[in-house]
């Protein structure tokens, strides 16, 4: 029997650290948000305290069946009034770590469903 590696036809997150993921052997260390359909947008935050409604309102207008909130070190989770456009719209959205998050945005886009992550690489200490 012959035994085949798993091929990821999207786009992956392929490590993580503190501050930083890759996508193939690109190193990011500022927020992101990745698509399984090739989307992908820096995400101008650098703490939690910087989120607002708007970060929210960008992932709602990319009509994914799922969002993936990677929070940071630890799980933090967004106001109300920031997810509403993702409420509206009947998208769901789930929060956990930034780096849990990186590996069910895998597992979820590898099985061909139509994801987002949107991760806070924290910059600033905390």
């Amino acid at each position: 029997m012959k035994l085949q590696p798993d091929v990821i036809s999207v786009q992956s997150i392929s490590g993580y650290g503190p501050g930083w993921i890759a996508v193939g052997n690109e190193k990011i260390s500022t927020s992101v948000v990745i698509g399984s359909r090739g989307e992908r947008f820096n995400w101008a935050c650098n703490s939690f305290e910087d989120l607002s409604a708007e970060h929210f309102a960008q992932l709602a207008a990319m009509d994914s069946e799922l969002i993936i909130f990677g929070s940071g070190k630890r799980i933090r989770f967004p106001q109300g009034a920031w997810i509403k456009p993702l409420i509206d719209k009947q998208t769901g959205i789930e929060t956990m770590d930034t780096q849990a998050a990186c590996r069910t945005y895998n597992i979820l886009a590898s099985e061909g469903r139509h994801v987002a992550v949107a991760l806070l690489l924290e910059t600033t200490s905390g």
